[in-house]
């Protein structure tokens, strides 16, 4: 018999496109398949679709197990992800949001590059980007456009990957992400203190731990781009309410292996960026995007600090302290 492969669905508000993302995984070449829908409280209808959708003898019988897990109130994205990997009784994931779509190959081809590659625990392949449907006319992008020169370049150990991952979060294409049930294990799992964002901090526990970040270039996964996603700002805002997210998450995880000047300077960044929220200025505007630009980044000390040590270096200085 062929490897089980669990694949949940992360659902929030998903109404609209969770049965579109439910036809996907039941069209999956590789047949083994546990399907787990766990919701995070959805306010809409999400839950009576998925129910629905279920309870067809031809998906019943299409799936080795399916389980609806549903919570009492909202926690988070993170402490979802979690829910999944506890509920998953196979060795190998595939998380799915319960907006996009798994392309027709997705677990045929990752099973396809474990058996390859054995040492590969977590895995990346391409995202085909797409405007509001996945019709062939809203195609967008694929993501990473480049490959081997990237953060996955085949030559790069965890510490090296770990070291890119201290500077910023490289990866865009986290919804391709494929995985070993033990692996996250490891590690803890999520970090459900962050109820908003949970790939960055993961990949950060990850490649501190010595676990390589793995990819193929093939295409297995869709992402829809749409008004109603919970990760989605518009396009009125000066900057996005990840900002100040991210900056908590980089606190706890980033900070302690940065140089002074780039803490001070991600510091600068967060309590200009507090205030304009604060105040309701995070609306674009000419004069208040300028001002911000002015004392968010061309009056923060600490870039000309940064500035000044690589002139004086000679060199370009890393932010990254030697491990």
């Amino acid at each position: 018999m062929s490897i089980l492969v669990s694949v949940p669905v992360v659902t929030y508000n998903a109404a609209k496109f969770v049965e579109e993302t439910l036809e996907s995984i039941f069209n999956q070449s590789h047949q083994n398949i546990e399907l787990i829908v766990s919701d995070d409280y959805s306010k809409d209808n999400t839950v009576e679709i998925v129910q629905n959708w279920c309870s067809q003898i031809r998906v019943i019988e299409r799936f080795t197990d399916i389980k609806i897990l549903t919570v009492p109130k909202n926690t988070g994205v993170s402490a979802n992800c979690n829910r999944c990997i506890t509920a998953s009784t196979s060795e190998w994931v595939k998380f799915i949001a319960g907006d996009d779509i798994l392309l027709p190959n997705c677990i045929s081809d990752n099973l396809k590059f474990v058996s390859e590659n054995p040492n590969a625990k977590i895995i990346f392949s391409q995202v085909k980007v797409f405007q509001d449907t996945f019709d062939t006319t809203n195609f967008v992008k694929n993501i990473p456009a480049l490959y081997p020169d990237n953060i996955m370049h085949p030559s790069f150990s965890a510490k090296d990957q770990f070291k890119i991952l201290i500077a910023s979060d490289r990866i865009n294409f986290t919804p391709s992400y494929f995985f070993n049930k033990q692996t996250l294990e490891k590690v803890g799992g999520y970090d459900e203190d962050n109820k908003l964002v949970e790939d960055y901090p993961m990949w950060l526990k990850l490649t501190g731990s010595s676990e390589k970040l793995y990819y193929f270039h093939t295409e297995t996964v869709g992402y829809r781009i749409h008004s109603k996603a919970t990760n989605n700002s518009g396009e009125t805002t000066i900057f996005k309410p990840s900002v100040l997210n991210s900056f908590l998450i980089r606190k706890k995880f980033a900070h302690p292996y940065l140089s002074w000047e780039q803490v001070g300077s991600e510091y600068q960044i967060y309590y200009v960026s507090m205030i304009f929220q604060q105040i309701g200025w995070n609306k674009k505007g000419r004069i208040r995007s300028s001002f911000y630009k002015l004392v968010a980044f061309y009056l923060n000390p600490f870039y000309y600090v940064s500035s000044l040590k690589r002139r004086m270096s000679g060199k370009k200085l890393s932010n990254v302290r030697v491990f």
